[in-house]
């Protein structure tokens, strides 16, 4: 079994920092080692906090709603980033690097 805080949403809480510290303290690691892929350990996430989860949506406001759009955008903009970096590692480990400083000798 899992351990996970799971702490009940403290209404004097912002959700979004309630939400940040749940998914930092939710063990998805172990859940990506067994094979799950990131959507179903998501639904996990969401299945498991799911008591929480509906007593943040009560007092869901619209200043919520465009707090949790800037956060799709910042972190899909990060996935991004994530992407390219990815992409740079893969190719600079491709390169080959010639030092042109070192000739061979030519034997006579």
């Amino acid at each position: 079994m899992k351990s996970t805080t799971n702490k009940k949403y403290n209404k004097n809480e912002p959700w979004l920092k309630w939400l940040t510290r749940e998914l930092s303290s939710y063990e998805s690691l172990r859940d990506f080692d067994s094979g799950k892929n990131p959507q179903d350990v998501a639904e996990d996430f969401i299945y498991n906090n799911r008591i929480s989860i509906s007593e943040v949506f009560e007092n869901f406001d619209e200043e919520d709603k465009d707090i949790l759009n800037q956060f799709i955008k910042l972190t899909e903009c990060e996935m991004h980033v994530f992407r390219i970096l990815e992409k740079q590692i893969t190719l600079r480990s491709n390169l080959r690097y010639v030092d042109f400083k070192k000739r061979k000798k030519i034997k006579s």
